[in-house]
């Protein structure tokens, strides 16, 4: 799957389970922590949790497993790191404290749009 695929998977699948706030973040120029930063909102501890689940297990069904992940316990931020891309899961307030979006604005800002198309 290339990266591309994977992104649009990613996204497609937040959006189905009504993720808020979708965002994607290149930060390849700036980093070599990652490609890009998925970030995206949950409006409880259970929709976040589910977020997180869904895209860990559509991926897993492309033979894709995280390298990493963590925030399991607590899911207020849920981080699963696919190498290339990241996914934060964040609980609205969670989200709106820690201002990734505003940390990461040298970061080019990608339309995900195409991703939803299909």
């Amino acid at each position: 799957m290339t990266q591309k695929e994977m992104m649009k998977k990613i996204v497609k699948t937040l959006d189905n389970k009504k993720g808020e706030g979708i965002r994607v973040i290149k930060i390849s120029d700036l980093t070599v922590i990652a490609d890009y930063f998925v970030i995206v909102g949950g409006t409880s501890s259970t929709h976040t949790r589910t977020l997180a689940e869904e895209v860990e297990y559509q991926l897993s069904q492309e033979g894709i497993e995280p390298k990493s992940k963590e925030g399991y316990n607590g899911t207020n931020w849920i981080i699963l790191d696919y190498g290339d891309i990241v996914v934060h899961v964040f609980y609205k307030e969670t989200r709106d404290y820690y201002q990734l979006e505003r940390l990461w604005a040298d970061g080019e800002s990608v339309d995900i749009e195409s991703f939803l198309e299909d």
